[in-house]
Order: C-alpha cells, then sequence, then structure tokens
C-alpha cells in the first residue's frame, strides 16, 4: 500500500471515529476497519482538529463579518460556533467528560467509579461539568474576539488541534483500564508507536507554524507588528494546555491506576478549555 494511500484511509478513519462527517457506503469500504488501522489512525487526531478547526474558523468568520458591529458579537460567534463543533463531533468528548465527572465525583472507590462511568446516564455531577466547561469556553471564546477577531478564529484553530494531541500520551504512558470487550478506545490503548506520535507532534507544530505565518504576513492578529508577542502568547497557552492533561493524567493515575476512552475526551475538553485561559492571560 502506497504512503498516500495508507494515509487517506488512516486520516479517513479518524473522521469516521470522531466526527459526524460522513464516511459512509463505497468510501467506507474502501477505508475498511481494523484494530491495527485504528491504532495507526491515532497519529491523525489532530489533523481531526485541523478539519474540525477550519470548519469552526469559517462558520465564525462568516457570522463575524455578517453580525452588525456590537460588543456583543463576539459572544454571539462564540456560542454558534462552539454549537457547530459539538455537532460535528456529536458531542463525542463532552460525554467523556460527563462520565468522568459522574464516575469520579460519584464514587471514591476506583471500582464503583468505572461502573458509574460506563453508564450511559447524565448525573448530576456529569451536567454540572459540561455546563460549566461549555459557559467557559464561550466566556473565554468571547473575551478573545473582543480584544481581535483574527485572534479568536486563531484559538479556535490552533486550540481543537492541540488539545487532540496532548491525550495520546496518556495512551502511550498510562494502561487503559476500561471494559476492554466494550470500549471503542481499546483498540488504540493496545498500542501506539513511536512513529505514530511523532506524526500526531507534526500536526501540531504544523498548525502552530501556520499561525505564525499568516500573523507574519498579514498581520490579523493584534498582538503586535511581529511574531514574538504571539510566540509569547502561544507558548503560554501551550503550556497551560499541558498543565492541564498532567494533572488529569495524575488524577486518572491516582484515581483509576490508567486511563479510559472517557478520560481521553475529558482530556480533550480540558486542555481545550486551557489553551483558551493562557491565550486569554497571557494577552
Amino acid at each position: 500500500m502506497s504512503f498516500l494511500r495508507r494515509f487517506c484511509r488512516h486520516y479517513l478513519l479518524a473522521l469516521q471515529f470522531f466526527t459526524r462527517i460522513p464516511v459512509t457506503g463505497r468510501l467506507a469500504d474502501w477505508v475498511g476497519f481494523s484494530p491495527a488501522m485504528l491504532r495507526a489512525s491515532a497519529a491523525h487526531f489532530p489533523g481531526v482538529g485541523w478539519l474540525v478547526g477550519a470548519l469552526v474558523v469559517a462558520f465564525t468568520a462568516l457570522l463575524l463579518a455578517g453580525l452588525a458591529s456590537s460588543v456583543f458579537s463576539p459572544l454571539v460567534a462564540a456560542v454558534l460556533g462552539t454549537a457547530l463543533g459539538v455537532w460535528i463531533t456529536g458531542a463525542f468528548h463532552e460525554d467523556g467528560l460527563a462520565d468522568v465527572a459522574d464516575g469520579l465525583g460519584g464514587s471514591p472507590q476506583r471500582e464503583r467509579a468505572l461502573v458509574i462511568m460506563k453508564d450511559s446516564r447524565v448525573g448530576a455531577f456529569g451536567a454540572i461539568a459540561v455546563v460549566l466547561a461549555l459557559l467557559a469556553k464561550v466566556a473565554l471564546l468571547a473575551l478573545l474576539g473582543s480584544l481581535s477577531s483574527g485572534l479568536l478564529c486563531l484559538a479556535l484553530f490552533l486550540a481543537h488541534v492541540v488539545s487532540r494531541t496532548w491525550p495520546l500520551l496518556l495512551i502511550r504512558f498510562m494502561p487503559h483500564v476500561g471494559d476492554a470487550a466494550g470500549s471503542k478506545s481499546k483498540p488504540l490503548a493496545d498500542q501506539i508507536g513511536t512513529g505514530s506520535l511523532c506524526a500526531a507532534f507534526l500536526w501540531c507544530v504544523l498548525a502552530l507554524a501556520l499561525a505564525v505565518y499568516v500573523q507574519e504576513t498579514t498581520h490579523l492578529i493584534a498582538v503586535g507588528k511581529n511574531s514574538p508577542a504571539l510566540l509569547q502568547a502561544l507558548a503560554a497557552a501551550l503550556t497551560a494546555s499541558g498543565l492541564a492533561a498532567w494533572l488529569l493524567g495524575r488524577w486518572f493515575w491516582r484515581r483509576l491506576a490508567g486511563f479510559t476512552g472517557d478520560c481521553l475526551g475529558a482530556t480533550q475538553q480540558a486542555c481545550e478549555l486551557a489553551f483558551y485561559l493562557g491565550l486569554a492571560l497571557s494577552l
């Protein structure tokens, strides 16, 4: 199988697994499926963030261009852009956040917490966690949008990519402790190779390089005439996002001695929020 064909199949499988973007019919037959392919597709999770982020950014930019100039325009764009992102992903990551909050908030006992996390019903802890996460996300995006429309779009794009990169470190360095028979993430947890991890970080580095290049050539983002101010802001955002992943990893290890698929979703949500927060604080 050629490199390009293998790349396309693995990327489309990642899209099929993590979004509502239709990969069906003959295309799905061509892509195929196996546990080995799903493991290989982990390299493209940040690449899924490229597409989701680009769609949300395009929608948000159109809204900002069409809305009347008002102090509330960034808030409206943040709400509707967030809603689009949730729809594209089928609330996949938000569901993981809710399950983790219910499980770890509902019982101090490891086995009982894992049982609660497998329950499809959403409890009080889960509902509160998702509501607060969405409110924080909208508030931070509206704040960034009030500083610069370009900054809002950059934050959306990069956060979707970066937040899908950090959870791969959990897969790499922690054991999977969920229900092996019923977990959709179990094939991923069997193994994530060094090559796949490097490819995932390459997606992330390319996204950051693109952001710096756009700033240097267009100066659309009001963080100074040159790139150093943007680089400092991005460094703060990456640090905050990485710190969130590390803290959650420690929490999961202490409470569960490993991770589940829901933990990956919760980590993505926390890292996305931390990225916005780090960017906002730095500016």
